[in-house]
Formats: C-alpha cells, structure tokens, sequence
C-alpha cells in the first residue's frame, strides 16, 4: 500500500524519512513516498503558485501520477498535515487512512512559550551560528542523540529552502475547505509544542469519529525527534487499524 510521507516548512523529505522509516523497518508491504514540497528540497515553487490550494494541485497530481486509483494512506507533520487534511478532503474514498503529527490548522490556541526542558549537549563546536540558532529553536529536549538527528534530518535542509517562493506558497496559506473524514486517524501533538500547540488539534476531533489523539510530554513541534519510540507505536497501531479498515 502506498504511503504519502509530507513534511513541514523550511526542512525537506528527509525529516519525514527519518520519522517514519523505523515504524517500516520490520513492515513489509508498504510503498512510501516521500516528495519535496514546493519552495524546498529539490522541488522549486512555480511562477504561478500563490498558495496552498494550489500546492494541494500539486500533490493531487502527484497522487494521479505515482498511486493512480489505488488506495493510499498520507501522514504529515505541521503543515504537511494540513495538506494531508486537504487530501482527504478531496479524496476520501482513495485515503486509507489519516496520520497528523503536530498539526498546523486554521486555528491555533494555547500555544506555549518555548522553553527548553533538558540541554545536556553543547553544539559550538558543531553547528555554525545559524544552525544553532535553529537547533535551539526547534528542540525542546537538546540531547546529543536530538543533535545527531537534527544534523542528519533537518541541518541539510535549510539551505536549500527557497524563502522567497516559500513566501508565496504562505501568501494564501489557508485552504478552501478541510471536511470531515471517517476513515482511521490520528493526532499527536507535543504538549510543549510552541509553533503550533496542543490544544488546537483537539478541535479536530469532531471531524474525524475514528481518530486517536495522543499528548506527548517532553516533545515540542520537533516531536518525530524527542519521542520516537511513542512516534514508532502510535504509527504502528494506526496502521494495523488501516489494514482492519480496508480488510472490512
């Protein structure tokens, strides 16, 4: 079964990679997919594109191209999980299921301030300026195993961001509808989340009557990162809750 992998802004393919592939480690039977959205990675943003109904194009098109008619299962992270709510929205007979990890969505509330919980590592010496910066930024728990993720997952990304064409894409950031689904779901959000927060993902579960929602302490918005094993099995069962839904 394909599985559409979408990141969120300023990194690329490599931090959903990095996410999930231990989940598919020992799972056969799995296709994934894991592209560069616009503006990042290798993909550049076309002259035309002015928002996010227009990179949902995109990807539907890239669904048409690499799935066809097959179902498919999506998981993204931040706004990568808002156009995976989009996919389901225009395609909720091929979706299989529906993973979001730290969501962006219309309406953010609660968010926290960041604050680090546990640094016992000292990037000087490893990270140039502006990748600390970054680190700090992203990392709520900034241990050497979350700095040889980030300088494996997220460092090699940041330059090849296009911030230019990213301001495009963000010009009309919302997108004109995200409905309900019914298929199997799930929400995971980090509790010390401060791009996005917590509390605002709740709200989507009236839209999805079959989605598990999961609060992880001692996570922030580089939760993949400072959870993996909670990450691994929550991804685990929502797939064995995908198969038993097609198996129906």
């Amino acid at each position: 079964m394909p599985v559409l992998a979408l990141h969120g802004a300023g990194v690329d393919h490599r931090e959903m990679a990095g996410s999930l592939e231990p989940v598919f480690r020992d799972r056969p039977g799995y296709r994934r997919v894991y592209p560069d959205l616009p503006g990042m990675g290798r993909t550049p943003v076309p002259d035309w594109l002015r928002g996010s109904d227009d990179v949902l194009d995109l990807l539907l098109g890239l669904i048409d191209a690499v799935v066809g008619d097959e179902e498919f299962a999506v998981v993204g992270q931040s706004f990568g999980a808002y156009l995976a709510r989009g996919i389901a929205d225009r395609r909720p007979g091929q979706v299989a299921g529906l993973a979001l990890i730290c969501p962006l969505g219309e309406e953010s509330r609660d968010v926290p301030a960041h604050a680090v919980l546990h640094a016992s590592v000292d990037v000087a010496d490893v990270l140039s300026p502006a990748e600390q910066t970054q680190f700090r930024d992203y990392f709520v728990v900034q241990t050497p195993a979350t700095l040889e993720r980030f300088r494996e997952y997220i460092a090699p990304a940041i330059p090849l961001v296009d911030r230019d064409g990213l301001g495009r894409v963000f010009e009309q950031w919302r997108l004109s509808d995200t409905s309900a689904y019914s298929g199997p779901a799930l929400i995971v959000a980090g509790r010390q989340d401060a791009t996005v927060g917590y509390a605002g993902a709740w709200d989507l579960m009236e839209r999805y009557p079959h989605a598990t929602y999961a609060v992880l302490d001692r996570a922030g918005h580089a939760l993949p990162h400072e959870q993996t094993g909670l990450l691994t099995a929550l991804i685990a069962e929502w797939l064995e809750r995908v198969n038993e839904h097609r198996a129906a």
